[in-house]
């Protein structure tokens, strides 16, 4: 791609996170990706490199060993005109929420990442002139710690992200908690599952987001700034669904058409469009915990009508689902447990700081890297070693409980269909599908002392705020429910 021969005006404000910023073509099924940097704390072009050469070694070397090949995309580095680079920056700028503007693009590197539009992402070259929808989710952390380091007994039976909802409600980053929890859409039971996409449409604060064509049509642009509206998303998703335009309209079209959706997302998240298995990762159990958070509404429902078990179908093994949550538990002694570890670490580095290159916490992220992280051991021996591969598989852990799936949608006639294709079907449409997994820069290793403070935070909000007002209500609608049994005694 000759992207130097390209005007700026071709480019356009895709979105950012805390270190990098992305632009898209208007054309073709690309981003560039720039790092940013708080003003007068510019990287020198070699850092910059280096960064980034970072990235993309662990998304090939270490996150496509737990995801699979065709579910990652780790891009290449380019270099670019400087001065090409200084004129996008000026053109996207007043498109930047004023929130993200407290970093600068890197303008005097040259260097980027170039990467698939996954939003516009062609699997088949049938299909390059059709519309496209494209789902984005992010399906934060599927588990309840199994950890014998945890405690307090919460952690045991709410999950993290149904927690942390009432604390960020409180802070004020949303007006009201999802209804959402990540161990509905984990479950692999289509039930919970369908109410656990219909929770996130409800509420999708900033775990899911619709694209058509490349454009947003549906989510959150950043924080408060949220498009909900159900029959607008209806509007445009119609013709992808009932493309002979023969449903009449109305609120019964859009909830016709809402659980189109629902019904495609939950089968192309239980598909399997990768054969590759996780390099030789011995798996963790994802026996280990209990399977349903207490504080999710769809239990919560349960309970009310009388019903104590939720039934967990299991997720397919080949599943991206099923991969991200094997990558997720790796975090196997909870923040509770890995933080006296990772003190261990800065201890011995603040007597030996000339061996953080050998432990490779700055990468590189390579073979001999990703070999390390294999040791599933929890029999501590008290070395640095064993603290360390700890830490390194935290990280890991947390980077697969941030991640984004991607779900690319393009209509399909049937007789283009093909074994070689992967399709979902509806009721009056079938769709050519691609799963593809991204946001996987690996979580700093600084970031850790800051994960166990938010941790307590979390808990002891949760504790004092919202678990001490419940309690009495779950307690008498459990007594109300119990089975009655009468014991017949001998006179």
């Amino acid at each position: 791609m000759e992207v130097e021969k390209m005007d700026e005006n071709e480019w356009k404000y895709h979105g950012e996170g805390n270190q990098s910023l992305v632009v898209s073509h208007c054309q073709r099924c690309v981003v560039l990706r720039f790092l940013k940097s708080p003003p007068n704390q510019n990287k020198t072009p070699a850092e910059i490199l280096h960064h980034l050469q970072n990235i993309v070694d662990f998304g090939k070397h270490v996150m496509k060993q737990f995801f699979g090949e065709n579910y990652v995309h780790h891009g290449e580095i380019i270099q670019l005109p400087l001065d090409f680079v200084r004129q996008l920056c000026l053109k996207i700028q007043p498109e930047r929420p004023e929130c993200r503007c407290d970093k600068d693009m890197d303008t005097r590197s040259g260097y980027a990442m170039c990467l698939p539009n996954l939003t516009r992402l062609q699997t088949f070259r049938f299909a390059e002139h059709r519309p496209i929808l494209c789902i984005e989710i992010k399906p934060k952390c599927g588990f309840i710690p199994f950890s014998s380091h945890v405690s307090q007994e919460i952690k045991h039976k709410v999950c993290r992200y149904c927690m942390h909802q009432h604390l960020k409600v409180a802070n004020g980053k949303w007006k009201r908690p999802s209804k959402y929890c990540p161990l509905d859409l984990f479950s692999g039971n289509k039930q919970r599952m369908h109410f656990a996409l219909k929770s996130l449409l409800q509420e999708a604060q900033n775990n899911l987001k619709i694209f058509k064509n490349g454009e947003l049509i549906y989510g959150c642009k950043d924080d408060q700034d949220c498009v909900s509206d159900w029959n607008e998303l209806a509007r445009h998703l119609k013709p992808f669904f009932f493309p002979s335009n023969g449903l009449v309209s109305g609120p019964h079209c859009t909830r016709t058409i809402v659980k189109e959706l629902i019904h495609v997302i939950t089968m192309t998240l239980l598909s399997s469009t990768d054969t590759c298995r996780a390099g030789d990762m011995k798996t963790v159990p994802i026996s280990q915990g209990r399977s349903y958070c207490e504080a999710s509404a769809f239990n919560k429902e349960l309970v009310r009508n009388g019903k104590h078990k939720l039934e967990s179908s299991g997720l397919p093994r080949g599943c991206l689902l099923y991969k991200t949550l094997q990558a997720q538990m790796l975090d196997m002694l909870d923040i509770e447990g890995l933080y006296p570890l990772y003190s261990r670490v800065e201890q011995y580095l603040e007597e030996f700081p000339e061996e953080r290159s050998t432990l490779q916490i700055d990468g590189p992220y390579n073979e001999a890297f990703y070999e390390k992280l294999l040791d599933l051991s929890l029999e501590d021996d008290g070395t640095v070693a064993f603290a360390l591969t700890k830490v390194q598989q935290y990280r890991i852990a947390m980077t697969a409980k941030d991640c984004s799936i991607m779900i690319a949608l393009s209509p399909c006639l049937q007789d283009e269909c093909s074994e070689q294709r992967p399709v979902v079907l509806t009721s009056k449409s079938r769709f050519t599908f691609s799963v593809s997994v991204l946001d996987l820069d690996l979580k700093p290793y600084e970031s850790i002392p800051h994960q166990y403070k938010l941790d307590g935070e979390i808990v002891n909000y949760y504790l004092k705020n919202v678990q001490a007002k419940e309690d009495p209500v779950m307690s008498n609608l459990f007594k109300e429910n119990e089975d009655c049994t009468l014991v017949l005694h001998k006179v």
